[in-house]
């Protein structure tokens, strides 16, 4: 466990000037935006594409900041993210938009502490009923939200010098709702003003495939797109089908329980010569404020512990194994406009 000694160490490293010098400009091609700066997107390494640190579920209504302490949060998510460093994974994306628990500065705190690059995000989570939309999400357009986006990768997250790695927005898990199509529009439309990725929480192919739709008809390539809980579709044709479009299909949901399946996904992708389209996390995580000592948290590492020691029994070779952990990762996330 980390000490509270050496947490308040290292929270006066960083308040005395730790990131002072860190790029906060996206300068070159073919890079990524961190908690700390810009990274090139070939130096991510091993990377898990959709993780949690911290998230809140009351709601938009109640929401604040307030109902976590940082200090409380990082003794106990720090081992977590250490123990994932040793695992050999490089880079982290948490998914946890604003509205549910995004907290840019404890992000920026856990990975100096860690040695882990973390991206965050920008954007809005329109699933589970709207319940963590804020109100203006429904008065604004689809440009206004966008603005709003736009401004938090170009001049920072709520007064800070983070910017977003990535748009993270979620949908309703059946033929879009009105609201649904707003986010993917103002999605598209972030998109093309700052070249962020496009990662929305879908599940099943027919929201997936309707929001490629949508991207396509404002001229957004479906290589921008995520289709994040790919999962959650069980006819595995329709991964091939949107491989095809060019969109990333994204299974978020490892755990020990699902090794078999998963493999068995990866197989199936591997005989569609769809590896290069597969984006594959744990969904994992989380300190959940207003639970005792934030709830029960579920590790990062069977990823690297159990799931590819079972790939490499399925003759999966270390290029097919780099390609979905390192390469797959590193070119989702790349910040580049991608047009139709």
């Amino acid at each position: 466990m980390v000490s509270r000694r050496s947490f308040l160490q290292s929270s006066i490293l960083i308040s005395a000037g730790s990131l002072a010098g860190l790029p906060l400009s996206l300068s070159e091609k073919n890079s990524v935006m961190t908690v700390q700066g810009v990274l090139a997107a070939k130096d991510m390494g091993y990377s898990l594409v959709h993780e949690h640190i911290l998230v809140d579920f009351i709601g938009a209504a109640s929401y604040d900041p307030k109902r976590w302490n940082q200090e409380e949060v990082i003794l106990k998510v720090l081992p977590y993210l250490k123990e994932l460093k040793a695992a050999g994974c490089k880079t982290l994306v948490d998914c946890t938009p604003n509205w549910l628990g995004r907290d840019v500065m404890l992000l920026q705190k856990l990975s100096i502490l860690s040695g882990l690059h973390i991206l965050t995000n920008t954007g809005y989570y329109g699933g589970s009923d709207n319940k963590f939309l804020p109100a203006h999400a429904f008065s604004e357009t689809d440009v206004q939200l966008a603005d709003r986006w736009i401004i938090e990768a170009k001049q920072g997250i709520a007064g800070s010098m983070i910017r977003p790695g990535f748009i993270k927005i979620s949908v309703n898990n059946t033929t879009l709702t009105e609201i649904s199509q707003k986010l993917i529009r103002a999605a598209a439309f972030c998109h093309l003003k700052t070249g962020l990725t496009i990662a929305s929480h879908t599940g099943p192919a027919i929201p997936a495939f309707e929001q490629i739709q949508i991207l396509q008809q404002h001229g957004v390539s479906p290589n921008a797109f995520i289709w994040v809980h790919a999962q959650n579709e069980k006819d595995l044709n329709q991964y091939l089908l949107a491989s095809k479009k060019g969109a990333w299909v994204s299974l978020d949901g490892l755990s020990e329980n699902n090794i078999d399946e998963y493999v068995r996904m990866m197989v199936f992708m591997k005989k569609g010569k769809a590896l290069g389209s597969i984006l594959i996390s744990h969904d994992a995580g989380w300190y959940e404020p207003g639970k005792p000592e934030g709830g029960t948290f579920r590790g990062y590492t069977t990823l690297f512990k159990k799931f590819i020691p079972a790939l490499k029994k399925y003759s999966f070779s270390e290029r097919d194994i780099l390609q979905l952990i390192q390469d797959n990762p590193a070119n989702a996330f790349a910040t580049r406009i991608r047009k139709i």
